[in-house]
Formats: C-alpha cells, sequence, structure tokens
C-alpha cells in the first residue's frame, strides 16, 4: 500500500517564515483600530452635524447609536459564519464594506443617509472584530506567543477608543464633520489588498448545516438587550415599554438560542464552553470591566468639558495617559502572565483599578492635573491588565474549531458590558445629581427640574434665567455633578472589588498544553474530534487539510501532527506504531511535530530509518512549537 500527499508546497495563504506571523498581527490590530476608532470618533462631531444636517432628536440618536447596535447583535452571526465559510473571507468582505459605508457616511447631505451608513458600518465591523481575534487565535498556536499578540491587539483596542476623541476634535475644527467618516477609506484601500496577501485563511468545525434560524435569534435577541440598556442609560424608566419591551424580548430570544444550540448536533456555539469555569469566569471579567470603564469615561469626559471647562481636544489629550498605561500594560501582559498566572493578574488588575478610581474621588471644582494624570494611568494600566488576561484566558479555553464563536462571545461581552456600565453608572449619576437642584434659591421649580435632567440642560437654564438666581443655579449644579462623580466612582469601585474576588476562579498558573485541542476534550470527557472537524488552512489558490488518508480519530492519542510530502513511492513500514508516531512513518515526533498545528502543510522530508517510538510528551506546561518558526523537524 502506497501513501501520497497531494500538497507539495506551502499553501500562499499559510503563515510561513518566522516573521510573517506578526505581520498578520499589524494587519489586524490596524483593522480593530479602525473599528475601535469609528465607535468614538463620532461623539465629538455631534455639535457640527446637528448644526449642518439638522436631524430630529431621534434621528440623532440613532445616528450615534446605530453603530454599536447593529455591531453588537452581528458578531455571533458573523463570528460563526467565518468558522464555516473561512474567516479570512468574512474579514476581507468586511473591509470592502467598511470602506464603502465610510465614503456613504462622509458624504450624506440627509440624516436617514447617515443612520444607513452607520448601520452599515456597524455590519462591517461586526465582521471584522471577532475575524480578527479568531485569525490570531489560529495564527498563534503557542500560547505564550498568543499572550504577547492579544496583549498588543488589547491595548490596540484601547488606543483606537482614546485616541477617537483626539483625532475627531482635531478634524472637526480643522475640516467638516464628514472629514472623521473620510480617513477611514485610504487606510482601508490599504489594509485589502494587504489582507488578501497576508492573511491565512483557515475554518473551525464545518460538520453540518450552518443553523441560520439560531443566528438570527442570537443576533435579535442581543439587539434587544443593547437597546433596551441603552434606552435605560438615557434615563428612560425600566418599567417603561420602549425601554422593558426589547429587554424582555432580547432575554427570551437569548434563552430560546441557548436552548436549540444545546439540541442541536452541529450546534453554532458550544455551550460546553460555558462548563469551563475558566471560560465563564473571563467573560464575566470583560463584562464588568467595561462596565466599570465606559460609564467612567463618559461621565470623565463630562466632568472636563463642563466643570473643568476644556475643549473637546484638551479633553482628548487629557485622557491620552490612560492611552499610554493601556499600551504599557499590553506591551507587559505576556510577561507578568507567565510570572504570575492568570487570577493573580485579572484580580490584582481590578484592585489597582479600583483604589485608581478611589483615589479620583479627591476630584474637585477646580482643576487638579496631576491628580488626573496619577489616577488615569493607573486606571488604564489597571484595567488593561484585567481585559488582556481575560481575552487570553477566554481564548485559550477554547479550541480552535471553535475560535470564531468564542471571539464572537468575547466582543458581545465587551459590548454588554459597556452599555450595561453607561446605564448603570449613568443611572447612578443622575439619582444622586438630580436631588441637589431641587431647592436652589430663586430658581422656578420648572427651571429646577430642567436642570436636573442633566449639567449641560442646567447650565442653558442658568444662562436664561441670569442675575443672582442663574448664578446660583450655576454653582449648585456644579457642586451636585461633582458629588454625583464621587458617589459613582464609588460604586464602580465596589463592582471592581466584585470582579477581583470572581477572578478566584480562574487557574493559577498558566498552562501551556502540548495539544490545546486534546486538552479541552480531555477537559469535557470526551474523546478527540474525528479529523474532519478540525480547522485547515485555505490559500487563495488551493487547500491544505491537515491529515491525509490513513488516519483516523478513533484508536491511539492523534499526534495532532501535520502532514508532510513523501515520495509517492515510499514503502509502507511493517512495524507497529506508537501514539506519538505519524501515520506511515516509523520514526517519532519531535516536539516540533507535536503541536497539533493544523492550519499549514509543512516542507517535505527525506525518508528515515525505523527506531523506537517516542513517549507521548505530557499536556502540562510544555511550549507549543510556534507556526511557521521555519525550525527544522527533529
Amino acid at each position: 500500500m502506497q501513501r501520497t500527499n497531494t500538497a507539495q508546497a506551502r499553501p500562499r495563504g499559510a503563515v510561513g517564515a518566522g516573521t510573517n506571523r506578526w505581520l498578520v498581527l499589524v494587519v489586524l490590530c490596524v483593522s480593530l483600530l479602525l473599528v475601535a476608532l469609528d465607535a468614538t470618533i463620532l461623539h465629538v462631531a455631534v455639535p457640527s452635524l446637528t448644526e449642518d444636517l439638522r436631524p430630529s432628536s431621534t434621528a440623532l440618536l440613532w445616528i450615534v447609536d446605530a453603530y454599536p447596535l447593529v455591531c453588537a447583535s452581528l458578531l455571533i452571526l458573523f463570528g460563526t459564519l467565518g468558522d464555516r465559510v473561512g474567516r479570512r473571507r468574512v474579514l476581507l468582505l468586511g473591509y470592502a464594506l467598511f470602506g464603502v459605508a465610510s465614503a456613504v457616511a462622509a458624504l450624506a447631505t440627509e440624516p436617514s443617509v447617515l443612520i444607513g451608513a452607520r448601520a452599515l458600518l456597524g455590519v462591517g465591523g461586526a465582521m471584522i472584530m471577532p475575524a480578527t481575534l479568531s485569525i490570531l487565535r489560529t495564527v498563534f498556536p503557542d500560547r505564550r506567543e498568543r499572550a504577547t499578540a492579544i496583549g498588543v491587539w488589547t491595548a490596540t483596542a484601547a488606543i483606537g477608543a482614546a485616541t477617537g476623541p483626539v483625532l475627531g476634535g482635531f478634524l472637526v475644527e480643522n475640516y467638516w464633520w464628514g472629514s472623521v467618516f473620510l480617513i477611514n477609506i485610504p487606510l482601508m484601500a490599504l489594509i485589502l489588498p494587504l489582507g488578501r496577501r497576508l492573511l491565512p485563511e483557515s475554518r473551525g468545525a464545518a460538520d453540518g448545516p450552518w443553523d441560520v434560524l439560531g443566528a438570527l435569534m442570537a443576533a435579535a435577541g442581543v439587539l434587544g438587550c443593547v437597546l433596551g440598556v441603552k434606552r435605560a442609560g438615557a434615563g428612560d424608566p425600566l418599567l417603561a415599554l420602549p425601554t422593558a419591551g426589547p429587554l424582555l424580548l432580547g432575554a427570551v430570544l437569548l434563552v430560546l438560542f441557548v436552548r436549540r444550540q444545546k439540541r442541536r448536533a452541529h450546534p453554532l456555539i458550544d455551550m460546553g464552553l460555558f462548563s469551563r469555569a475558566a471560560f465563564t469566569t473571563s467573560v464575566g471579567c470583560i463584562v464588568i470591566g467595561m462596565l466599570a470603564l465606559v460609564g467612567l469615561e463618559l461621565i470623565a469626559v463630562q466632568y472636563l468639558q463642563l466643570v473643568l471647562g476644556l475643549s473637546p481636544l484638551e479633553t482628548g489629550l487629557r485622557l491620552l495617559p490612560l492611552t499610554f498605561a493601556a499600551m504599557a500594560a499590553g506591551a507587559t501582559g505576556s510577561y507578568t502572565l507567565r510570572r504570575i498566572g492568570p487570577r493573580r493578574m485579572v484580580g490584582w488588575g481590578f484592585v489597582l483599578t479600583a483604589g485608581a478610581v478611589l483615589l479620583l474621588t479627591l476630584m474637585g471644582q477646580h482643576d487638579r492635573p496631576l491628580l488626573l494624570t496619577v489616577g488615569f494611568v493607573l486606571l488604564g494600566f489597571g484595567l488593561q491588565t484585567t481585559l488582556f488576561s481575560a481575552y487570553e484566558s477566554m481564548l485559550s479555553e477554547a479550541p480552535q474549531r471553535s475560535a470564531g464563536g468564542a471571539a464572537a462571545i468575547g466582543e458581545t461581552s465587551y459590548q454588554l458590558g459597556a452599555g450595561m456600565g453607561i446605564a448603570l453608572l449613568g443611572s447612578v449619576m443622575n439619582a444622586a445629581y438630580a436631588p441637589g437642584l431641587a431647592s436652589v434659591p430663586g430658581v422656578p421649580a420648572e427651571a429646577s427640574r430642567a436642570a436636573a435632567n442633566s449639567l449641560g440642560e442646567a447650565y442653558k437654564v442658568a444662562d436664561q434665567l441670569g442675575g443672582a438666581a442663574g448664578d446660583a443655579l450655576h454653582q449648585a449644579a456644579r457642586h451636585s455633578f461633582v458629588t454625583g462623580l464621587h458617589i459613582t466612582l464609588c460604586v464602580s469601585a465596589g463592582l471592581l472589588l466584585m470582579g477581583a474576588l470572581m477572578a478566584r476562579r480562574l487557574p493559577e498558573v498558566m498552562e501551556c498544553p502540548v495539544d490545546p485541542e486534546e486538552a479541552f476534550d480531555a477537559a469535557q470527557g470526551t474523546r478527540a474530534a474525528p479529523e474532519g472537524r478540525h480547522a485547515d488552512a485555505e490559500a487563495p489558490g488551493g487547500s491544505a487539510r491537515s491529515g491525509a488518508a490513513g488516519t483516523s480519530g478513533v484508536g491511539p492519542p492523534r499526534s495532532g501532527a501535520a502532514e508532510t510530502s513523501v515520495p509517492a513511492e515510499r514503502p509502507r513500514l511493517s512495524q507497529p506504531r506508537g501514539p506519538s508516531e505519524r501515520p506511515g512513518s516509523a520514526r517519532p515526533l519531535g516536539p516540533a511535530e507535536a503541536t497539533g498545528r493544523e492550519e499549514s502543510v509543512g516542507p517535505a522530508e527525506a525518508p528515515v530509518s525505523p527506531g523506537p517510538a517516542a513517549p507521548r510528551v505530557p499536556a502540562t506546561r510544555e511550549a507549543i512549537e510556534p507556526a511557521g518558526s521555519g525550525r527544522p523537524a527533529h
């Protein structure tokens, strides 16, 4: 019996030489940067946009919210679709759609056109975000290298979110509001051909039909929950129909979605992931971290602009220390994670963030630049440390075949946490702010009620009143806002300390199994999945699947090694195979070949003489051979 392999060369789309995977990381981070920028860059352009297009209050709300609502609702749909049809394919389509939608948004002359363009941007963002994280999971099979890559990835997200207001303020002050969208077009024109050339194609489990109904149920459920949370954050009563209706409908659809996935033989998302304490805890930590961060950022921006009187550009510059601290946390995160482990890293990150939040309670009605800088540095470093370790633990707990679904769950948790943060901390802020304006001397009751809506509204009412009453209302509003800010910061610190307690369920050490797929299956108490269920790499001109004829998912534990080219006339050896030998070969696999890589095909090897089978390497704390490292086989 003869054995052949048709893959004679490495596919062009696969990760090749040692530096290629880092070029892939650069492309993925630029992709994420654009998506993160677009989430915040419009905020400072709202006054100019309102003056030009004159939208109604409802239309303005949809202009701002269409992007995050659509993006959050479609993350699971496109994340799981990428597992089926190819993550690179979904990502490139997202690039193209994002560029087209940016052009339409920049040139919009009607509010309805801008709302539609923002919704299309949300669709493009939902294609890009989970694809970047799932491709990163594939390109970096070694957990130590992947930790470094995720550190860069999470720091890029923080940079985009924090840089958005700064860049937006500069563009609006020097050009027009449409320029905040127009900058996406040249970047997309550059990254689309780069991504097509450099990014590897990969897929996850492709057994059975794709559950279209389940994907739509998940999208509608997340949309309802996020919409209801955003309405609650905007001040609508929680039990009112516009708030409670979407929340209730979304919750029901998500419950039905989970029940449907548990019954299906080939689910969109493996619900067994949530039976793993580390995965569930990591998702919860992401929610709590974003809940604290986004709500605090919103209130901090109002404080800097309305209490201290800074311009939008100056406000963005004041937030830059937070960005730089986040970059430092991402750059050092991999080293820290290896030294202290996920449990301590997430827990102490939450504690440091809570300390920074309590330090910021020393802020008053007067500017204290040093205090703000120190507080923002500690806040950025602590929170980025937490998010980095939570994302890394979540992604490492999921097998490669479910990387798209796991990435979508993480990104959906991110969006839900952000929405809940605005709703919860915003509600706390309003509840603490409004009572201070109930009985201001000389101010009519109707004016007091209007001023209680927001600090900006209070300033308008004070200007209209003028005189001593206006001055009194102005001072009372500033004092009440600072008091409410202090209470909100204390509530946020309490939530962060709850996150620190939750982190005790994470692993104490950073485990690096030789084969993450087998480690996952062993933890689930199941046999390793058959060969056809694992990921494969596909190049633009062809495909390379892990394993060839003669391998099977039953019998001895699979080696996980990618097949290599062998001479077509090579005879089959008669010696029995050990569990760590390649089918059709008598030599044992070296550590570099026992890694479970399934994304690329290695170079051809010369036949070697038979030798004794080597014992399997234990799947604990062993380095995984980096993909495309160029190291010769042992």
